[in-house]
């Protein structure tokens, strides 16, 4: 199975459901040289999948080198990106030689932004091994890495060549990444497809327990519409936005509760639901009911005690998304049909904060 990237500005790529022992027959088909390669992956991921996929390089010419950092929110650093910087460089890399990311949102992130910065941009290959990373991160080009101001304030656009999904690798995912990844499948459902909401509605017990075909119908269905919406918008000047519905209240979550309290589906689901009032505001639906119903079968840990809605607001202004200094959030008008706007007054985003539990 194949899904296609078409970009307006430049070369588009293919997004490949396929095995990792595919994976070397996919980058020769792509164009890329044989020869050396920097395998980027975090310890948890590496005990299961690195060697397998470096063991199906080997076979097939190539020269892998892998770099194996911590995982968790706290590796999307500077720190990390210069022991890439320093491997790749000590190795000596040339400007053909491709930088695969093997794992999660993090991982796809900072190795990303190596290659996009390293001798001004190295050819990149996703491998997803998250339902996060094969749904939403994964596709579209966005890297880079957190700064204590906030989340990915740091980062390019670098399209990879190519993405290689492998659904196997879903199935060892903890519980708890697993069910924090069905967040941003939830949200391709809201913004873009009613279709894939009944589907999740629907299926969700066999969904939640990963049953193989649910897997091979979901990952597919919700990738489509990151790559849609993509192939309209590279860059986020317009329709590309409205993938970031719930994300300015997730991320003041992810900053005020502590980077790792929350994983980022977590703390997306409970952005979801803020951003789910504050369309029920302005816009009278009684579906948003049936969304916030689905949104709260996301298990997440309590909000903790010391956080506040000022300091939630700060952050929230601090936010890569707010332009002139106005606050843009994406909102709903009904199921699938998703918006930006900067006109939403500050009473009423206290009053979302206010429904998902933040009582101060």
């Amino acid at each position: 199975m194949v899904l296609s990237v078409s970009l307006p500005h430049g070369p588009g790529y293919m997004i490949h459901f396929a095995s990792l022992d595919d994976a070397p027959g996919i980058l020769a088909r792509e164009g890329l040289r044989k020869g050396r390669c920097i395998v980027v992956t975090d310890t948890n991921v590496a005990a299961r999948l690195k060697q397998p996929l470096c063991d199906a390089l080997r076979s097939r010419g190539w020269t892998p080198k892998a770099v194996v950092l911590p995982p968790g929110e706290a590796t999307k650093s500077q720190d990390s990106l210069q022991i890439i910087n320093d491997a790749a460089l000590g190795w000596g890399i040339d400007r053909e030689t491709p930088i695969i990311a093997l794992g999660g949102g993090v991982i796809g992130d900072l190795a990303g932004f190596a290659a996009a910065t390293l001798l001004r941009g190295l050819p990149l290959v996703q491998v997803p091994t998250t339902l996060i990373a094969q749904v939403d991160s994964a596709i579209g080009g966005k890297t880079g890495i957190n700064h204590v101001v906030g989340k990915n304030l740091i980062g390019a656009f670098h399209q990879p060549r190519t993405v290689i999904t492998d659904f196997a690798a879903l199935t060892t995912l903890p519980e708890r990444q697993w069910t924090s990844g069905l967040a941003e499948v939830v949200k391709h459902a809201l913004i873009a497809d009613p279709t894939l909401f009944e589907l999740l509605e629907r299926d969700w017990p066999s969904i939640v327990d990963r049953h193989e075909a649910t897997i091979s119908d979901i990952v597919p269905r919700a990738a489509k519409v990151k790559a849609r919406i993509v192939s309209l918008d590279e860059k986020e000047t317009g329709r590309r936005a409205i993938l970031n519905f719930g994300h300015t209240f997730g991320h003041a979550i992810e900053r005020e509760a502590g980077y790792g309290y929350f994983t980022h589906g977590e703390a997306i689901a409970l952005g979801m639901r803020a951003a789910l009032h504050q369309s029920s505001l302005v816009h009278a639906d009684e579906d948003f009911d049936r969304a916030d119903r689905l949104v709260r079968r996301i298990p997440a840990p309590k909000l903790p005690s010391h956080i506040r809605r000022s300091r939630l607001m700060a952050a929230m202004r601090s936010d890569k998304k707010v332009r002139a200094g106005k606050l843009r959030l994406v909102l709903l008008r009904r199921l699938g049909e998703a918006y930006v706007t900067t006109d939403v007054p500050a009473r009423g985003i206290e009053a979302a904060w206010r429904y998902v539990g933040v009582k101060r």
